[in-house]
């Protein structure tokens, strides 16, 4: 019984329907296909199911400019349009949806500082190429930025830990933190001389005072679970060096083999390897402070998979 009370995962009728719906790779179905998942592997009853909430303007202002806000209002009731140039398309109901992508990642750290769950996986979440001021990839609020923000200004942490795999580079959360040292940011992806957003190169290390702080790990295309794990020890031991005290995991699952949209040939196993890893190093660091998000992935089966695997390791690894 211990589990269910430590593990929350959130879902929700205005969460799951974060999509642009028709041929776009991001589409509502992507949240039925990971509870199908879950419950044909009986994960359903062992974690605490938990309902998303919207957030208010006061959070989306913490990360984004008010003039954005009131763009992606507009534009969710006109139901027409683009939110970026071109990627990210606007529908009617959008800003509602979005911010429930951002309310249910801040209940979650909520939650978990409040120890009222030990580690949370929101999967219709990690919304990392948005920008304060712009939309971009798909992502219409950054509910990262919005989450750091909330344990930075809310609760005074001086050191939260960012660990992204999905296979696109988390611009929206490494350049507006780029020059914070309160940020620490491993993000291992896909090569951006060959995906979009074409950034995250070794040599972005931070800027100012948070030099040395950030950790970029381009990965060829065609890349294994071998090349992954041996990269991972190097974000284990940045992490590790810097001793978090609350973890955040970007697990998009667009790194595995067949997504449509990158290059990598993952198995969901890098998955249980980042999720296992990391909740022994909240355990040690963080007082068991973890939460994932479910980031890219436009293969069902693959982002079922990889998720799945998440939410049983958040489940099997020790507690105290």
């Amino acid at each position: 019984m211990k589990r269910s009370r430590s593990v929350g995962v959130y879902t929700g009728e205005r969460l799951n329907r974060y999509g642009f719906g028709g041929e776009h790779p991001l589409h509502e179905n992507r949240a039925y296909a990971f509870w199908d998942e879950m419950h044909s592997r009986d994960l359903v009853f062992q974690i605490l199911s938990l309902d998303s909430v919207m957030a208010t303007d006061e959070q989306l202002l913490s990360f984004h400019t008010a003039e954005y806000i009131d763009k992606v209002k507009q534009y969710s009731i006109l139901g027409e349009g683009y939110l970026d140039y071109g990627d990210t398309p606007a529908y009617q109901g959008v800003f509602e949806d979005a911010a429930h992508v951002v309310g249910a990642v801040v209940d979650a750290v909520r939650r978990i500082m409040r120890n009222e769950v030990r580690r949370a996986f929101v999967p219709i979440a990690g919304m990392h190429h948005s920008m304060p001021d712009t939309a971009a990839g798909f992502c219409v609020f950054n509910d990262i930025g919005v989450a750091i923000r909330t344990l930075l200004d809310e609760f005074g942490l001086e050191r939260i830990g960012y660990v992204d795999i999905d296979a696109h580079h988390g611009d929206g959360v490494f350049y507006p933190f780029e020059d914070d040292p309160r940020v620490i940011v491993a993000d291992i992806h896909e090569d951006g001389r060959y995906l979009f957003p074409a950034t995250g190169f070794p040599y972005e290390t931070g800027k100012g005072a948070a030099r040395g702080r950030k950790l970029n790990i381009p990965m060829l295309p065609l890349s294994g679970d071998d090349d992954f794990l041996m990269m991972w020890d190097n974000v284990e031991k940045f992490m590790r060096q810097w001793e978090p005290q609350f973890l955040i995991l970007n697990c998009g699952a667009d790194g595995l083999h067949g997504d449509p949209l990158t290059h990598l040939h993952y198995s969901a196993k890098v998955h249980a390897k980042a999720a296992a890893s990391l909740c022994l190093l909240a355990e040690e660091f963080a007082e068991g402070r973890i939460v994932a998000v479910g980031g890219g992935g436009y293969d069902l089966s693959n982002l079922s998979r990889a998720w799945a695997a998440v939410v049983t390791e958040f489940l099997e690894a020790p507690m105290p």
